[in-house]
Protein backbone atom coordinates (compact mmCIF):
# COMPACT_ATOMS: atom_id res chain seq x y z
CA UNK A 1 0.00 0.00 0.00
CA UNK A 2 1.30 3.45 -1.37
CA UNK A 3 1.36 6.23 1.09
CA UNK A 4 -1.29 8.09 -1.19
CA UNK A 5 -3.88 5.80 0.73
CA UNK A 6 -3.66 8.10 3.82
CA UNK A 7 -5.45 10.76 2.01
CA UNK A 8 -8.39 9.07 0.43
CA UNK A 9 -9.24 6.61 3.29
CA UNK A 10 -12.05 7.99 4.69
CA UNK A 11 -12.33 5.07 7.53
CA UNK A 12 -8.55 5.49 8.68
CA UNK A 13 -8.05 8.45 10.90
CA UNK A 14 -5.07 9.74 11.33
CA UNK A 15 -4.27 10.92 14.99
CA UNK A 16 -6.23 13.70 16.85
CA UNK A 17 -4.64 16.55 18.12
CA UNK A 18 -6.36 17.63 21.04
CA UNK A 19 -9.42 15.51 20.53
CA UNK A 20 -12.92 15.92 21.96
CA UNK A 21 -16.24 14.87 21.93
CA UNK A 22 -18.50 16.09 19.41
CA UNK A 23 -19.95 19.04 21.02
CA UNK A 24 -21.16 22.93 20.50
CA UNK A 25 -18.10 25.04 21.49
CA UNK A 26 -18.50 28.29 23.37
CA UNK A 27 -19.83 27.21 26.47
CA UNK A 28 -17.61 29.73 28.16
CA UNK A 29 -18.17 32.79 26.58
CA UNK A 30 -16.00 35.11 23.88
CA UNK A 31 -12.23 33.86 24.94
CA UNK A 32 -9.29 37.22 24.68
CA UNK A 33 -8.09 37.74 21.65
CA UNK A 34 -3.87 37.05 20.87
CA UNK A 35 -1.51 39.96 20.76
CA UNK A 36 -1.06 41.53 17.62
CA UNK A 37 2.52 40.65 18.03
CA UNK A 38 2.09 37.00 17.99
CA UNK A 39 3.52 36.81 21.35
CA UNK A 40 1.08 34.14 23.76
CA UNK A 41 -1.15 35.74 25.98
CA UNK A 42 -0.74 34.10 29.56
CA UNK A 43 -3.86 32.22 28.84
CA UNK A 44 -3.67 31.04 25.34
CA UNK A 45 -6.88 31.45 23.59
CA UNK A 46 -8.28 27.94 22.35
CA UNK A 47 -9.80 27.35 18.82
CA UNK A 48 -11.58 24.48 17.77
CA UNK A 49 -10.69 23.01 14.10
CA UNK A 50 -13.47 20.87 12.61
CA UNK A 51 -11.91 18.85 9.67
CA UNK A 52 -12.59 15.87 7.31
CA UNK A 53 -10.90 12.53 8.26
CA UNK A 54 -7.83 12.48 6.41
CA UNK A 55 -6.36 15.68 7.79
CA UNK A 56 -4.46 16.32 11.10
CA UNK A 57 -2.38 18.45 12.22
CA UNK A 58 1.88 18.57 12.63
CA UNK A 59 3.40 19.14 15.56
CA UNK A 60 4.94 21.73 13.63
CA UNK A 61 1.47 23.67 13.01
CA UNK A 62 0.45 23.37 16.66
CA UNK A 63 3.96 24.79 17.97
CA UNK A 64 3.85 27.56 15.24
CA UNK A 65 0.07 28.05 16.06
CA UNK A 66 0.96 27.83 20.44
CA UNK A 67 3.89 30.94 19.40
CA UNK A 68 0.78 33.14 18.66
CA UNK A 69 -1.23 32.48 21.48
CA UNK A 70 -3.61 29.41 20.02
CA UNK A 71 -4.00 26.50 21.22
CA UNK A 72 -6.39 24.36 18.97
CA UNK A 73 -8.37 21.49 19.40
CA UNK A 74 -9.07 19.13 16.54
CA UNK A 75 -12.45 17.53 15.53
CA UNK A 76 -12.40 15.41 12.94
CA UNK A 77 -15.99 14.56 11.16
CA UNK A 78 -16.18 11.98 8.53
CA UNK A 79 -15.51 12.54 4.59
CA UNK A 80 -15.94 16.00 2.96
CA UNK A 81 -20.13 15.39 2.47
CA UNK A 82 -20.24 14.22 6.11
CA UNK A 83 -18.36 16.92 7.13
CA UNK A 84 -20.78 20.20 5.57
CA UNK A 85 -24.20 17.91 6.50
CA UNK A 86 -22.77 18.10 10.00
CA UNK A 87 -21.95 21.98 9.86
CA UNK A 88 -25.31 22.79 8.31
CA UNK A 89 -27.10 20.90 10.62
CA UNK A 90 -25.28 22.18 13.69
CA UNK A 91 -25.14 25.72 12.72
CA UNK A 92 -26.79 27.14 15.42
CA UNK A 93 -24.57 25.52 17.87
CA UNK A 94 -21.68 24.84 15.96
CA UNK A 95 -19.14 22.06 16.54
CA UNK A 96 -15.99 24.63 16.40
CA UNK A 97 -14.67 27.97 15.25
CA UNK A 98 -12.91 27.39 12.28
CA UNK A 99 -13.28 24.42 9.43
CA UNK A 100 -11.01 23.26 7.17
CA UNK A 101 -11.41 20.30 4.20
CA UNK A 102 -15.08 21.48 2.48
CA UNK A 103 -14.45 21.38 -1.36
CA UNK A 104 -16.22 22.78 -4.00
CA UNK A 105 -18.47 19.49 -4.85
CA UNK A 106 -20.25 21.21 -1.74
CA UNK A 107 -19.05 23.90 -0.21
CA UNK A 108 -22.00 26.29 -1.95
CA UNK A 109 -24.42 24.33 0.37
CA UNK A 110 -23.17 25.21 3.87
CA UNK A 111 -22.77 28.88 2.29
CA UNK A 112 -25.99 28.78 1.27
CA UNK A 113 -27.10 27.92 4.87
CA UNK A 114 -25.56 30.41 6.51
CA UNK A 115 -22.58 28.16 8.22
CA UNK A 116 -19.85 30.79 8.10
CA UNK A 117 -19.13 34.56 9.13
CA UNK A 118 -17.74 36.67 6.78
CA UNK A 119 -14.19 36.54 6.59
CA UNK A 120 -11.43 36.22 3.29
CA UNK A 121 -7.57 36.14 3.69
CA UNK A 122 -5.82 39.22 3.37
CA UNK A 123 -3.18 36.53 2.29
CA UNK A 124 -4.61 35.17 -0.42
CA UNK A 125 -2.08 34.44 -3.21
CA UNK A 126 -3.24 36.12 -6.57
CA UNK A 127 -3.54 32.93 -8.21
CA UNK A 128 -5.91 31.55 -6.43
CA UNK A 129 -8.52 34.38 -5.87
CA UNK A 130 -10.61 32.47 -9.46
CA UNK A 131 -11.26 29.67 -7.02
CA UNK A 132 -13.06 32.35 -3.91
CA UNK A 133 -17.24 31.45 -3.30
CA UNK A 134 -17.95 34.39 -1.96
CA UNK A 135 -16.49 36.41 1.01
CA UNK A 136 -17.04 33.27 3.51
CA UNK A 137 -14.33 30.86 2.26
CA UNK A 138 -10.86 30.95 1.80
CA UNK A 139 -9.21 28.23 -0.90
CA UNK A 140 -6.17 26.50 0.83
CA UNK A 141 -5.20 23.56 -1.33
CA UNK A 142 -6.19 21.92 -4.64
CA UNK A 143 -6.37 18.51 -6.69
CA UNK A 144 -7.36 16.98 -9.60
CA UNK A 145 -9.63 13.93 -10.13
CA UNK A 146 -8.34 11.79 -13.14
CA UNK A 147 -8.48 8.53 -14.84
CA UNK A 148 -4.86 7.25 -14.06
CA UNK A 149 -3.41 4.54 -16.69
CA UNK A 150 -0.91 1.57 -16.00
CA UNK A 151 1.66 2.69 -18.43
CA UNK A 152 3.97 0.06 -17.36
CA UNK A 153 0.63 -2.71 -18.14
CA UNK A 154 0.17 -1.10 -21.99
CA UNK A 155 4.17 -1.06 -22.77
CA UNK A 156 4.35 -4.49 -22.10
CA UNK A 157 1.10 -5.20 -24.33
CA UNK A 158 2.41 -3.14 -26.48
CA UNK A 159 -0.88 -0.88 -27.00
CA UNK A 160 -0.94 2.73 -26.84
CA UNK A 161 -3.06 4.42 -24.17
CA UNK A 162 -6.13 6.53 -23.88
CA UNK A 163 -5.56 9.78 -23.55
CA UNK A 164 -9.27 11.54 -24.02
CA UNK A 165 -12.43 10.88 -22.37
CA UNK A 166 -13.87 9.72 -26.01
CA UNK A 167 -11.26 7.20 -26.25
CA UNK A 168 -12.38 5.54 -22.98
CA UNK A 169 -15.38 4.15 -24.83
CA UNK A 170 -13.30 2.75 -27.99
CA UNK A 171 -13.13 -1.07 -28.81
CA UNK A 172 -9.29 -1.19 -28.00
CA UNK A 173 -10.18 -0.39 -24.39
CA UNK A 174 -13.34 -2.68 -23.49
CA UNK A 175 -12.85 -3.96 -20.00
CA UNK A 176 -10.14 -1.94 -18.80
CA UNK A 177 -11.44 0.69 -16.90
CA UNK A 178 -12.72 1.07 -13.35
CA UNK A 179 -14.27 3.74 -11.17
CA UNK A 180 -16.48 4.62 -8.21
CA UNK A 181 -19.71 5.30 -7.75
CA UNK A 182 -20.63 9.06 -6.49
CA UNK A 183 -22.92 7.99 -4.63
CA UNK A 184 -20.30 6.53 -2.26
CA UNK A 185 -16.91 8.13 -3.52
CA UNK A 186 -15.48 11.35 -3.45
CA UNK A 187 -13.94 10.79 -6.96
CA UNK A 188 -16.49 9.16 -7.89
CA UNK A 189 -18.62 12.00 -7.76
CA UNK A 190 -15.46 14.45 -9.41
CA UNK A 191 -15.43 12.24 -12.34
CA UNK A 192 -19.39 12.27 -12.41
CA UNK A 193 -18.81 16.08 -12.48
CA UNK A 194 -16.04 16.44 -15.35
CA UNK A 195 -18.36 14.09 -17.42
CA UNK A 196 -21.12 16.84 -16.81
CA UNK A 197 -18.70 19.43 -17.66
CA UNK A 198 -17.39 17.73 -20.74
CA UNK A 199 -20.64 16.65 -22.55
CA UNK A 200 -23.38 18.47 -20.90
CA UNK A 201 -26.73 17.73 -18.88
CA UNK A 202 -28.21 16.34 -22.26
CA UNK A 203 -25.23 13.98 -23.18
CA UNK A 204 -23.30 12.99 -19.96
CA UNK A 205 -25.68 9.83 -19.32
CA UNK A 206 -25.09 8.90 -23.25
CA UNK A 207 -21.44 8.91 -22.39
CA UNK A 208 -21.92 6.78 -19.55
CA UNK A 209 -24.16 4.43 -21.69
CA UNK A 210 -21.05 4.29 -23.69
CA UNK A 211 -18.96 3.53 -21.06
CA UNK A 212 -21.15 0.92 -19.49
CA UNK A 213 -21.32 -0.60 -23.54
CA UNK A 214 -17.39 -1.05 -23.16
CA UNK A 215 -17.00 -3.33 -20.32
CA UNK A 216 -16.93 -0.46 -17.17
CA UNK A 217 -16.38 -2.16 -13.74
CA UNK A 218 -18.28 0.20 -11.05
CA UNK A 219 -16.89 -0.33 -7.05
CA UNK A 220 -17.59 1.42 -4.24
CA UNK A 221 -14.48 2.74 -3.22
CA UNK A 222 -11.39 4.44 -3.91
CA UNK A 223 -9.46 1.91 -2.16
CA UNK A 224 -11.31 -1.22 -4.04
CA UNK A 225 -10.64 0.23 -7.44
CA UNK A 226 -7.13 0.99 -7.39
CA UNK A 227 -5.80 -2.15 -5.05
CA UNK A 228 -8.11 -4.65 -6.00
CA UNK A 229 -9.41 -4.02 -9.98
CA UNK A 230 -5.85 -2.00 -11.05
CA UNK A 231 -3.18 -3.73 -12.76
CA UNK A 232 -1.05 -1.74 -10.36
CA UNK A 233 -2.61 -3.36 -7.71
CA UNK A 234 -4.09 -6.87 -7.78
CA UNK A 235 -6.18 -6.62 -10.51
CA UNK A 236 -6.62 -6.82 -14.46
CA UNK A 237 -7.66 -3.08 -15.62
CA UNK A 238 -5.23 -1.02 -16.33
CA UNK A 239 -7.29 1.79 -16.03
CA UNK A 240 -8.44 3.74 -12.88
CA UNK A 241 -10.27 6.79 -11.33
CA UNK A 242 -7.78 8.50 -9.19
CA UNK A 243 -6.01 11.45 -8.29
CA UNK A 244 -3.49 13.61 -10.64
CA UNK A 245 -0.80 13.36 -7.52
CA UNK A 246 -0.97 9.55 -7.58
CA UNK A 247 1.80 8.93 -10.07
CA UNK A 248 4.15 10.36 -7.28
CA UNK A 249 3.45 7.23 -5.67
CA UNK A 250 4.04 4.51 -8.07
CA UNK A 251 7.67 4.67 -8.51
CA UNK A 252 9.88 3.05 -9.79
CA UNK A 253 13.61 1.90 -8.15
CA UNK A 254 14.97 4.44 -11.18
CA UNK A 255 12.44 7.60 -10.10
CA UNK A 256 10.88 7.05 -13.23
CA UNK A 257 6.78 6.46 -12.90
CA UNK A 258 5.29 3.23 -14.05
CA UNK A 259 1.29 5.06 -14.03
CA UNK A 260 0.48 8.77 -15.39
CA UNK A 261 -2.85 10.49 -15.04
CA UNK A 262 -4.74 11.70 -18.00
CA UNK A 263 -4.85 14.69 -17.60
CA UNK A 264 -7.99 15.44 -20.04
CA UNK A 265 -9.92 13.91 -17.74
CA UNK A 266 -9.23 16.17 -14.46
CA UNK A 267 -11.86 17.12 -12.42
CA UNK A 268 -10.41 20.11 -10.36
CA UNK A 269 -11.26 20.14 -6.53
CA UNK A 270 -10.23 23.06 -4.08
CA UNK A 271 -10.37 23.03 -0.54
CA UNK A 272 -11.19 25.57 1.55
CA UNK A 273 -11.20 27.19 5.30
CA UNK A 274 -13.86 29.01 6.78
CA UNK A 275 -14.69 30.84 10.17
CA UNK A 276 -18.11 29.21 11.81
CA UNK A 277 -21.21 31.27 12.16
CA UNK A 278 -21.64 32.12 16.09
CA UNK A 279 -17.69 31.11 17.39
CA UNK A 280 -16.19 32.89 20.12
CA UNK A 281 -12.61 32.53 19.27
CA UNK A 282 -12.39 35.79 17.69
CA UNK A 283 -9.10 36.99 15.75
CA UNK A 284 -7.94 33.79 16.72
CA UNK A 285 -10.06 32.14 14.49
CA UNK A 286 -8.76 34.70 11.80
CA UNK A 287 -4.78 33.85 12.95
CA UNK A 288 -5.48 29.86 11.99
CA UNK A 289 -6.33 30.48 8.65
CA UNK A 290 -3.75 32.80 8.04
CA UNK A 291 -1.43 29.82 9.60
CA UNK A 292 -3.13 27.18 6.79
CA UNK A 293 -1.87 30.00 3.63
CA UNK A 294 1.39 29.98 5.44
CA UNK A 295 4.68 29.32 3.74
CA UNK A 296 5.93 26.58 5.87
CA UNK A 297 1.82 24.56 6.06
CA UNK A 298 1.45 24.86 2.06
CA UNK A 299 4.86 23.51 1.66
CA UNK A 300 3.98 20.61 3.68
CA UNK A 301 0.59 19.86 2.05
CA UNK A 302 1.83 17.95 -0.55
CA UNK A 303 2.89 15.08 1.46
CA UNK A 304 0.50 15.28 4.88
CA UNK A 305 -2.91 15.53 2.52
CA UNK A 306 -1.55 14.55 -1.07
CA UNK A 307 -3.43 18.28 -2.65
CA UNK A 308 -1.16 20.77 -4.25
CA UNK A 309 -0.80 24.01 -2.36
CA UNK A 310 -2.47 27.38 -3.68
CA UNK A 311 0.68 29.44 -2.58
CA UNK A 312 3.85 29.23 -4.91
CA UNK A 313 5.87 26.98 -2.66
CA UNK A 314 7.85 24.61 -3.94
CA UNK A 315 7.09 21.18 -4.47
CA UNK A 316 8.25 17.43 -3.26
CA UNK A 317 10.24 15.66 -6.60
CA UNK A 318 8.11 13.19 -7.57
CA UNK A 319 5.47 16.53 -7.02
CA UNK A 320 7.29 18.23 -9.36
CA UNK A 321 8.19 15.41 -12.18
CA UNK A 322 5.50 13.00 -12.16
CA UNK A 323 2.39 14.81 -10.67
CA UNK A 324 1.84 18.06 -12.38
CA UNK A 325 -1.96 20.06 -12.68
CA UNK A 326 -3.52 19.41 -15.29
CA UNK A 327 -3.40 22.79 -16.97
CA UNK A 328 -6.94 22.81 -18.52
CA UNK A 329 -9.03 20.42 -15.92
CA UNK A 330 -12.91 20.61 -16.43
CA UNK A 331 -15.00 22.86 -13.41
CA UNK A 332 -18.11 23.47 -12.70
CA UNK A 333 -19.52 26.73 -11.10
CA UNK A 334 -20.25 25.26 -7.46
CA UNK A 335 -23.61 26.83 -6.85
CA UNK A 336 -24.82 24.72 -10.54
CA UNK A 337 -23.09 21.62 -8.44
CA UNK A 338 -25.38 22.57 -5.13
CA UNK A 339 -28.57 23.11 -7.30
CA UNK A 340 -28.10 19.70 -9.13
CA UNK A 341 -26.28 17.33 -7.51
CA UNK A 342 -28.71 15.07 -5.96
CA UNK A 343 -30.43 15.03 -9.01
CA UNK A 344 -27.30 14.27 -11.32
CA UNK A 345 -26.39 11.28 -9.03
CA UNK A 346 -29.72 9.53 -9.05
CA UNK A 347 -30.13 10.04 -12.81
CA UNK A 348 -26.85 8.49 -12.95
CA UNK A 349 -27.41 5.47 -10.63
CA UNK A 350 -30.37 4.80 -12.59
CA UNK A 351 -28.67 4.67 -15.94
CA UNK A 352 -25.57 3.60 -14.86
CA UNK A 353 -26.41 0.70 -11.90
CA UNK A 354 -30.13 0.34 -13.14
Amino acid sequence: MHAWNRRRTLAVTLGLTGALALTACGADGPASSPTATGSAPADPVVVTLVSHDSFSLSEADTAALAEQGIEVEHVKIGDGGTLVNQLVLTKDAPLGDVVYGIDNTFASRAVDAGVFEPYTSPSLPEGAQGALIGDALTPVDQGDVCINVDDAWFAEQGLEAPTTLDQLADEDYRDLLVVTNPATSTPGLGFLLATIGAYGEDGYLAYWQSLVDNGLKVVDSWEDAYYTDFTQGEGTRPLVLSYGSSPAYTLADDGSSTTSAMLGTCFRQVEYAGILQGQDAGEAAQLVIEHLLSDEFQRALPENVYMYPVADVPLPEPFEQHAALAPDPITLDPATITANRDDWIQAWSDAVLG
